[in-house]
């Protein structure tokens, strides 16, 4: 927040939201909201989406005329042009609203949106919600995609007393969408775990599939094929401007699963049953502990 809170009147209309981005996150926002009562007024580049949304979902446009009635915005694009919308925008929103992201990376997010709302007095919060599906689009999203979901919040640098005023707020404002649990980290911290839950995944998923058996899988494949494989079917824009922002989470993470691999191939090429089995034992091992069992 702006050193000088208070000196602007608030215009915001209380639980009136904005959403920016009608793809599969930002329209699960608008519908979950929705539901829930709230009037929502969304923005999105592609209108026709935006026309079917305010169909059943979506209450009106949001423009400069309705940005300043929105006590909360939510940028659900691809990051540069969730920061570039912002930055567009920053002039006309409501003193003491809150803006946040779902961003599937935070640093770059968080470090230009937290300077543009340090000029203002109303408060960015870094936000990524822990759910989704592989497909994409406003077609797939839906009012119950964050029920029991994780919501990881990086939360500026302030007072505070008033962070947890804004955290508590911003809360109230997303019940209807049902997080499961609200998990405070920092940018850096968020970017390397999700490097390897996440990102990773999705890079091994996409790369198993360039097998040639991959083509001839169907009779010979049950449950393991298709797990491995859920999250090969991605949004390449959307996904190459992730890892881009990761690099360097996301190449060590790489660079860890390639030297295991190769133990496991060279234990294999040798037919070292003993190496193997060890491998095996303590991959099996890691899990179990990591769950709990």
């Amino acid at each position: 927040m702006a050193a000088e809170q208070g000196v602007h009147t608030p215009t915001f209309v209380a639980g009136r939201i904005g959403v920016v981005g009608l793809g599969l996150i930002g329209g699960s926002f608008a519908k979950a909201l929705h539901t829930g009562g709230a009037e929502v007024y969304a923005w999105n580049r592609t209108h026709s989406t935006l026309e079917l949304a305010m169909i059943e979902t979506v209450d009106g446009e949001l423009n400069p005329d309705t940005i300043p009635t929105c006590e909360l915005i939510i940028l659900a694009s691809y990051p540069t042009a969730s920061i570039a919308w912002l930055e567009e925008h920053q002039d006309l929103i409501s003193a003491g609203a809150i803006v946040i992201d779902a961003v599937g990376v935070k640093r770059i997010v968080c470090e230009r949106c937290f300077a543009i709302a340090s000029t203002h007095d109303w408060t960015f919060v870094g936000c990524h919600p822990m759910a989704g599906t592989q497909f994409s689009g406003y077609a797939h999203s839906r009012a119950n995609m964050f029920k029991g979901a994780p919501l990881v919040v990086v939360p500026p640098a302030m007072d505070d007393f008033d962070r947890v005023a804004v955290l508590e707020r911003l809360q109230q404002l997303l019940e209807p969408c049902g997080f499961g649990s609200f998990t405070l980290s920092t940018a850096d911290h968020h970017d390397a775990v999700i490097a390897f839950t996440s990102q990773l995944a999705h890079v091994v998923s996409n790369a198993y599939v360039k097998s040639p058996s991959a083509r001839v899988h169907k009779g010979f494949s049950a449950g393991s094929y298709k797990d491995l494989t859920r999250v090969a079917r991605l949004n390449p824009d959307m996904w190459c401007e992730l890892f881009l922002d990761d690099a360097d989470f996301l190449s060590a993470e790489i660079g860890t699963l390639i030297e295991n691999l190769q133990q496991y191939k060279d234990a294999i090429d040798t037919r070292d049953a003993a190496r193997l089995r060890e491998l095996l034992a303590e991959g099996d091992r890691i899990k179990r502990n990591i769950e709990g069992r």
